[in-house]
């Protein structure tokens, strides 16, 4: 968040016009990928490298909502708390609704996830 700050200070609207680019691209991507319904072989996550890969990612996602949340000047204490706990919340519920949710949406899920971030992103650039 303290990088997202100076970044925001250095940069300003050009970071906001660059977040929201992204957003269009990944949503957009992710909604394409719904759609073509292609399988994408994968890395098994039980071996050592494919949890580190996977811990590698995840932080590299949270560093970039780190660096987003602090160029909007976000309360520290309270944004990190609140992340914390509803992060744990969701991944609760993920886990209670998964396997009835994952039968019945299929792909979809992928696809309206992707709709949500391309709608972020054009928020971003209006």
């Amino acid at each position: 968040m303290l990088t997202g700050h100076y970044v925001s200070g250095l940069l300003g609207g050009v970071a906001t016009s660059a977040a929201g680019a992204l957003l269009l691209l990944l949503g957009g991507h992710m909604v394409y990928s719904a759609i073509r319904g292609e399988s994408v072989s994968s890395i098994s996550h039980r071996t050592f490298w494919g949890m580190l890969v996977f811990a590698l990612s995840v932080s590299i996602d949270a560093f970039s909502v780190g660096v987003s949340l602090g160029m909007f000047s976000a309360h520290m204490m309270f944004t990190v708390l609140l992340f914390g706990f509803v992060g744990g919340a969701m991944s609760v519920l993920g886990l209670l609704l998964g396997t009835r949710v994952s039968q019945s949406l299929g792909g979809y899920g992928e696809a309206f996830g992707g709709v949500i971030l391309f709608a972020f992103g054009l928020l971003f650039l209006i």
